[in-house]
C-alpha cells in the first residue's frame, strides 16, 4: 500500500450479506474492495491473481474451507496480511488459524464498531497510514 491509494482488500465469504456488512464496516478506512469471493478456491485465485494487500477469510466455506485456502495463501505469499472471520468460538479452531499464519481473527457477531477498532489496529500494524 502506498500513500497515494487505500488498501486493497479481498472480501471471501460465502454469503453475500456479510459481504456487505464487512463492505460497511470498511468503509471509513477508503479501502478498496478489488474482488469479492463465495468460497476458498475463488479466494486462493483471486489472491494469486490480484495480489491485494489484505485479505478477509471466512473459515467456513464451500469447495475449499479457510483454513486450507489460508494455507494456500500464506504458502504463496508468507507475508500476506489474512484476517480470519469466524461464527464459531471454537478456540483451537481460532489459534489453528493464527498458527497457520493468519493475521488476526474477527469473530462474526463482533458489533461494527468494535469490527473497525479490530481492523484499524491490524491495519496500523501492517499498512502506514492506515487510520480512517
Amino acid at each position: 500500500m502506498t500513500a497515494s491509494r487505500g488498501i486493497r482488500i479481498l472480501l471471501a465469504d460465502d454469503e453475500k450479506h456479510v459481504r456487505q456488512l464487512l463492505k460497511a464496516v470498511l468503509m471509513p478506512f477508503h479501502c478498496e474492495v478489488v474482488a469479492e469471493a463465495e468460497n476458498g478456491a475463488q479466494a486462493v485465485a483471486l489472491y494469486k491473481e490480484l495480489r491485494p494487500d489484505a485479505v478477509l477469510l471466512d473459515i467456513n466455506m464451500p469447495v475449499k474451507d479457510g483454513r486450507a485456502a489460508l494455507r494456500e495463501i500464506i504458502a504463496f505469499d508468507p507475508n500476506a496480511v489474512v484476517v480470519m472471520l469466524t461464527s464459531m468460538s471454537d478456540i483451537a479452531t481460532i489459534e489453528g488459524s493464527l498458527d497457520e499464519g493468519a493475521t488476526h481473527y474477527i469473530r462474526k457477531d463482533t458489533p461494527p464498531a468494535q469490527m473497525r477498532e479490530l481492523l484499524s489496529d491490524v491495519w496500523k500494524e501492517h499498512f502506514q497510514d492506515a487510520s480512517p
